[in-house]
């Protein structure tokens, strides 16, 4: 199955609807969702077109397709309005013999790793900078950020098709690419 992996929407209809157009045009099977859907957070400004009831309404058309976890801005509060479960701090998803953790990266992250093995690939949001890389024997992905991006990156998602990771900008572009 081909999924489509991001992160941080943090309330932004119109990085939403971005992803959304995204996710529709490069024919993915489910969209996994890291964490920090609705509200942007102390720390962030305010995001382009922040209206989180907009982006539950976009995300509710999508329940059946969406895999998520919890992210440090979720509250139990988003999970009355959401039509989908998005209150597990992390996932777990097998696919073709490789086993996939999911995670915001608030509780787990690369200082505090969940219990990887060998050739296991750790899949997490929360930083906003997106990454794809081979590291002692496992797989760090990070798709980057839907609506903020940090560290001169720009708004990303990212595709897993068969063995291959491919992080992209809204505009089609491939940023980053890794086989795994």
């Amino acid at each position: 199955m081909k999924y489509m992996f991001a992160s941080d929407i943090h309330g932004s209809a119109f990085y939403c609807g971005k992803m959304l157009e995204a996710f529709e045009e490069e024919g993915a099977g489910r969209l996994v969702l890291l964490g920090d859907l609705l509200y942007h957070g102390p720390r962030n400004d305010l995001p382009k077109e922040y209206a989180p009831k907009q982006v539950i309404a976009m995300l509710n058309e999508y329940k059946h397709r969406i895999l998520t976890v919890r992210g440090n801005c979720d509250a139990e509060v988003d999970q009355m309005v959401l039509e989908f479960p998005i209150m597990a701090d992390y996932g777990i998803l097998t696919e073709e013999k490789k086993t996939f953790y999911l995670s915001h990266g608030h509780i787990y992250h690369e200082g505090n790793l969940p219990p990887l093995q060998k050739g296991d690939i750790f899949v997490y949001g929360h930083t906003h900078v997106l990454r794809a890389e081979n590291k002692d024997g496992q797989v760090y992905l990070n798709p980057g950020s839907v609506s903020l991006p940090k560290e001169g990156n720009v708004p990303s998602y990212a595709i897993l098709n068969q063995s291959v990771f491919t992080i992209k900008g809204f505009d089609g572009t491939t940023i980053k690419e890794l086989e795994i």
